[in-house]
């Protein structure tokens, strides 16, 4: 199994990495190669919305996204990592999916050949706050991330009340469940998928 980690939050050691770190620890413990990308590293532009991807199903904007498409479109999970900012993903995250706009007109309006959806995705997030609605953003923003890209949104871990940096080395429960989960991924257990009600709580 090929697990791709993508780590969206600007601040390093924080609360969703290590979250994802957890995941991804477990991943490897159950046999996965894993590979794990640092948004706040890359220089990502955001979209341009000027539709070449809708004739050539690139995108022409030249920078650290282009070598992101192929490790998206070959990873069997795909794991998006991230805090949540005003009740949505971070701006790394973000500008990092709106991109993935290419593969979606690859997908949907060239209906070229695109693997999947056997391959699943997995929605992490740490949040400071306790709304109810607190992640309604975040999980609709990743189901139509990993439909774009065509793997099932398979699990998702979801955390209130985590904003001291390091607080959440403290959800010792939390951290078990992240590393159980990504070892079963790794053995190639098929989850069922993730349903959002109209307000995905």
């Amino acid at each position: 199994m090929n697990i791709l980690g993508i780590w969206g939050s600007p601040r390093r050691g924080g609360n969703s990495e290590v979250l994802l770190d957890a995941f991804l620890k477990g991943a490897a413990e159950g046999g996965a190669e894993i590979e794990r990308v640092a948004l706040r590293e890359l220089k990502i532009s955001p979209c341009l919305e000027i539709y070449h991807c809708f004739k050539e199903g690139t995108c022409p904007i030249k920078d650290d996204m282009l070598p992101l498409y192929d490790k998206l479109l070959a990873a069997d999970v795909v794991v998006l990592a991230t805090p949540i900012f005003f009740y949505g993903v971070s701006a790394q995250a973000k500008i990092m999916i709106d991109r993935t706009q290419a593969l979606w007109a690859r997908r949907y309006v060239l209906k070229r050949d695109f693997p999947g959806p056997e391959r699943q995705g997995v929605l992490l997030c740490a949040a400071a706050t306790h709304g109810r609605l607190l992640f309604v953003g975040a999980r609709l923003t990743a189901k139509y991330f990993f439909d774009a890209i065509n793997v099932t949104y398979a699990a998702e871990i979801l955390v209130r009340g985590v904003d001291e940096k390091g607080a959440m080395l403290e959800k010792t429960d939390v951290l078990e469940a992240a590393g159980n989960l990504g070892r079963r991924l790794a053995r190639g257990e098929k989850l069922p998928p993730v349903h959002l009600s109209p307000l995905a709580v």
